[in-house]
């Protein structure tokens, strides 16, 4: 029987660990190697080798009422997006409030886990641990992984011809840590993600010309959407999600393209996406167009080749004199402590049921917590993915078999690059998945039943955001202070905003826009029944 739980990482998933496994009886171990929790979001002026990095100017896409822990909101004077350290601060009075910190031992590396020789019957793991130059080898009932997939860089030099030759400075995104150093420096940022569109922005107040590269293009968006709202409060509900299920495919594509090229012709910039209809996370960044309008930033295709000091594009032209080369280029999947076999299957791709549990496992006692990709939120996903895991250790859910668990993984697989591409293997559809975890723990919300006995409540639900406080509404490990939260949130994202206080504060009015929507075909088959 599982008792004791070894938790790697103190970040958000780590943390999120620690209180579902304290939630049902465990004892959990939690190994960091820095001095103190947050994980990524924990800033430091260098990267520091197995530590996730951030730059100094970094801010969150997800606002906070979606970005949460289900049963602790954000003060209501918190901005809507937070700068990374006003993200920390609130991670670290979760960790105290909570009374996690007394199970995190700080300053440890964890450099191996391997299964006991007795696994087969007993599902226990080895940790081995380095503190102050002494090792330390503990056996553990269960793992949790919780160390994320923002550590080692992926940097594919071979796809870049020449760029041993390159004589100017190259380095990952990783490394980046503000603009000064590339004052009047002639830059290339070679991605179109957010970090890539972040530092290009901010590079282009101090460098002398700044390039960014990109082969397959991606809509480029605003934080702010309709009516001056955060966009994912607009756009992550459960009604938005029915829709998109039940809409033809090619309606739904076409309502998509049309929304993500509303503000913005991205042909005009050099931005379109090759693929318009995969739903890869867009680009949050209103800055980018402003920066391209303004001449201080331009977009080129993929690079085709390096000489010792330009860069020539798959068009043909020519980015002379570089000085710099950044790449934004994403993460590994990859934890050096662990065999890597057993997290990866066909191709080396990632294989895990729900994103969390190894499907060839002997014993269910391998989690992992937080590596997953969508447009919601990391904090409320990692906090139900750990509530899931910790009920199967404790044998309270069980998992499928392993046929089952694979089956799965190849359908799951094989929708989610029909929906996102092939390159976005940790991709999911936030509002589904999260449904599919409440539901294994019987967390799930109950619509039907909310409409009935509470239908002021419902409606927040169904039609106002998914805010990670529905996963707390009922079940087990539900919070008595769920309705109120749910209730209240618009107040708390318009608070912050509001400090002149002008006239009433307007909230988006879903039903009511409904409605309105649905009037205008309504009239029109009036009309034709009425005269024809």
């Amino acid at each position: 029987m599982v008792k004791t739980v070894a938790i790697i990482g103190a970040g958000v998933s780590g943390l999120a660990a620690i209180r579902c496994c304290l939630e049902e009886g465990l004892q959990p171990t939690c190994f960091e190697r820095g001095n103190d929790v947050g994980g990524l979001w924990k800033f430091s002026e260098q990267a520091e080798e197995g530590r996730a990095s951030i730059y100094p100017s970094v801010v969150t896409n997800s606002s906070k009422e979606m970005m949460c822990y289900p049963d602790f909101p954000y003060p209501s004077d918190y901005p809507n997006f937070m700068h990374n350290s006003k993200l920390q601060e609130y991670i670290k009075t979760f960790a105290q409030k909570k009374d996690l910190l007394r199970y995190i031992q700080f300053e440890t590396v964890v450099t191996k886990i391997k299964k006991c020789p007795c696994f087969l019957h007993t599902g226990q793991w080895e940790v081995v641990v380095e503190k102050d130059g002494k090792q330390e080898s503990t056996i553990f009932d269960a793992v949790m992984v919780c160390s994320g997939h923002h550590i080692y860089p992926s940097l594919p030099k071979d796809s870049f011809p020449g760029l041993d030759q390159f004589q100017g400075h190259y380095f990952h995104s990783r490394d980046y840590k503000g603009p000064e150093a590339f004052k009047g420096k002639r830059v290339l940022v070679i991605g179109l993600g957010n970090s890539a569109s972040d530092i290009a922005v901010e590079l282009s107040c101090l460098a002398a010309q700044v390039l960014m590269s990109t082969r397959s293009g991606s809509w480029v968006t605003s934080k702010i959407w309709d009516g001056g709202y955060p966009w994912d409060m607009i756009y992550i509900t459960r009604f938005a999600s029915f829709l998109q299920s039940v809409l033809p495919s090619f309606v739904s594509d076409w309502l998509y393209v049309k929304q993500m090229n509303s503000r913005l012709k991205h042909e005009n910039y050099g931005l379109m996406p090759l693929n318009r209809t995969l739903r890869k996370e867009p680009v949050f960044n209103s800055k980018l167009p402003v920066c391209i309008l303004d001449g201080e930033v331009s977009v080129k295709p993929g690079v085709k080749k390096f000489t010792e000091t330009d860069v020539m594009f798959e068009d043909g032209t020519v980015f002379e004199a570089v000085d710099v080369v950044i790449f934004a280029t994403g993460y590994q999947f990859y934890y050096p402590f662990l065999d890597d076999s057993m997290l990866k299957g066909r191709n080396n791709e990632v294989t895990l049921f729900k994103n969390i549990f190894p499907p060839l496992m002997e014993k269910p006692t391998l989690a992992v917590i937080g590596s997953v990709q969508s447009l919601g939120a990391a904090i409320p996903t990692a906090d139900l993915q750990a509530r899931w895991a910790a009920k199967v250790f404790t044998n309270s859910c069980i998992l499928p078999t392993t046929k089952e668990m694979m089956d799965d993984i190849d359908e799951t697989m094989g929708e989610n690059r029909k929906r996102f591409g092939e390159s976005q293997s940790l991709q999911l559809d936030y509002i589904k998945y999260m449904d599919e975890l409440s539901s294994f723990i019987g967390a799930k919300p109950n619509i039907p039943r909310l409409f009935l006995t509470d239908p002021q409540l419902a409606l927040a639900v169904y039609f106002g955001p998914c805010s990670p406080y529905q996963f707390r509404l009922m079940g087990p490990g539900k919070w008595a202070g769920a309705r109120n939260a749910i209730l209240t949130q618009w107040d708390r994202a318009l608070k912050p905003t509001r400090t002149r206080a002008v006239g009433k504060a307007h909230r988006p009015q879903p039903v009511y826009d409904l409605l309105k929507m649905l009037l205008f075909p309504l009239l029109v088959l009036t009309m034709l029944l009425t005269f024809y």
